[in-house]
């Protein structure tokens, strides 16, 4: 039997899968407190921060992702490959989602976070000139990719602000994670008409 062409459309399914695998993960590492009360959920106030900022951000990327795909002609072997790199990037977010519950958001485990973001961000820049630029889509207009570009490099330098500034205040770097995925509500491509009949 011949085997199956890959399509965009087999591609964005396999990533749905992933994501959903991720958030998954990320919430089998919420732990209740072993006590009863609703007292005992106050020391667990940097678990719900972790958690509230890795849901939202993974949220954020699957909408971007679902629109980006909209875009894509053909799974080439270059978007296949930067589709596999951005998901790598967004697994490890429930790891260091974790740590810094379990650190109660230390230095080295914000800045590890915010470090994460930068590598999502790089990815998705890769997979947006696969899917986008590359194929030079007439849907999406030259101001339009100035605007998108200007955007995601931006948010890239206050991701690699945060985690610098992590280093020495790691509240703050967290407050700018938080700050940085307010750009990022909306997604970076709008979503592609469908031709009329």
């Amino acid at each position: 039997m011949a085997a199956r062409e890959t399509t965009p459309e087999r591609v964005r399914a396999f990533s749905d899968g992933v994501f959903a695998v991720i958030i998954t993960i990320l919430v089998l590492e919420l732990r209740p407190p072993s006590a009863h009360g609703f007292s005992a959920l106050l020391p667990l106030w940097p678990t719900g921060l972790s958690y509230v900022v890795s849901y939202l951000f993974i949220a954020i990327v699957w909408v971007n992702h679902h629109h980006l795909f909209n875009y894509a002609q053909a799974a080439t072997s270059r978007l296949v490959w930067s589709n596999f790199a951005h998901l790598f990037s967004v697994s490890l977010i429930p790891f260091t989602t974790e740590w810094i519950a379990d650190s109660r958001l230390a230095a080295a485990p914000v800045a590890l976070y915010a470090a994460v973001f930068v590598l999502v961000n790089v990815t998705y820049l890769a997979l947006c000139w696969e899917a986008v630029d590359r194929p030079a889509q007439e849907d999406v207009s030259s101001r339009m990719r100035k605007m998108l570009q200007m955007r995601s490099f931006i948010t890239l330098g206050v991701f690699v602000t945060a985690a610098l500034v992590a280093l020495r205040w790691p509240a703050v770097g967290m407050a700018l994670v938080v700050l940085c995925l307010v750009g990022y509500l909306r997604p970076d491509i709008p979503q592609r008409k469908k031709a009329q009949p």
